[in-house]
């Protein structure tokens, strides 16, 4: 099964409030496993970014101005996601911009359906304990020391280990060969075996004799005892 992780910076919390997306990260999984593939954008936002998000990412007008605006760069985006479940920690956050930035171009919404959610299934196995990412990871040993201030493809590569962790570890990629694509295995043959008569042990007369002697010689044996109660 392939899957999405994704995660976006943004310039602040409202997409309808006329905020905007300035960078989306992905990272593909196939049967939760990463296969290196991954995707990463930056967008020119069309306004100001506010210094308590530049805080928060460290995207600044001056840097974003550079890049292409979303609608130029959209084809590539839908490329990759295809028609894959889409993973992102509060997704519900991340999605409200990805469709907002898709609807405002004159592009279909990603169903709602294709959500799945990290911090609904954190929250689900984790009651009462902090759910942030930094939280998460620290709980499943991902090394974030990398991680000085957000970025997309960062935390969806940090996310991508914490979601395989929250849905039981890597044990649960493992599957069997029918449900794995063709190209992604290599199926060896194992040279053919000849069948080999079987082989039938048999008591020498020796050893039987060796052997009702020793029964013999034993005293009060067991099943003498029982034999005798019955």
């Amino acid at each position: 099964m392939r899957e999405i992780v994704f995660d976006t910076e943004t310039t602040g919390l409202s997409f309808a409030g006329g905020d905007r997306m300035v960078e989306i990260g992905c990272v593909e999984l196939f049967n939760r496993v990463e296969t290196g593939q991954t995707f990463h954008a930056y967008y020119h936002p069309e306004r100001d970014m506010p210094e308590e998000a530049a805080r928060v990412h460290g995207l600044r007008i001056d840097f974003l101005s550079k890049f292409p605006v979303f609608t130029a760069g959209v084809d590539a985006l839908l490329e990759f996601i295809g028609d894959s479940p889409l993973i992102a920690h509060n997704a519900g956050f991340d999605f409200s911009f990805l469709n907002g930035e898709l609807e405002r171009c004159g592009r279909a919404p990603v169903c709602r359906t294709r959500m799945v959610d990290t911090l609904q299934i954190a929250r689900s196995r984790h009651p009462g304990a902090k759910h942030t990412l930094d939280a998460l990871c620290s709980r499943y040993g991902v090394d974030r020391s990398h991680r000085v201030l957000h970025g997309a493809l960062l935390d969806a590569q940090l996310l991508a280990q914490v979601y395989v962790e929250l849905l039981g570890g890597r044990q649960i990629g493992l599957g069997l060969v029918s449900e794995v694509a063709p190209e992604l295995v290599e199926i060896v043959e194992a040279a053919p075996r000849k069948a080999r008569a079987p082989r039938v042990f048999r008591a020498s007369a020796a050893e039987l004799a060796a052997h009702a002697a020793f029964v013999n010689g034993i005293k009060e044996p067991l099943w003498g005892a029982i034999e005798g109660s019955s």
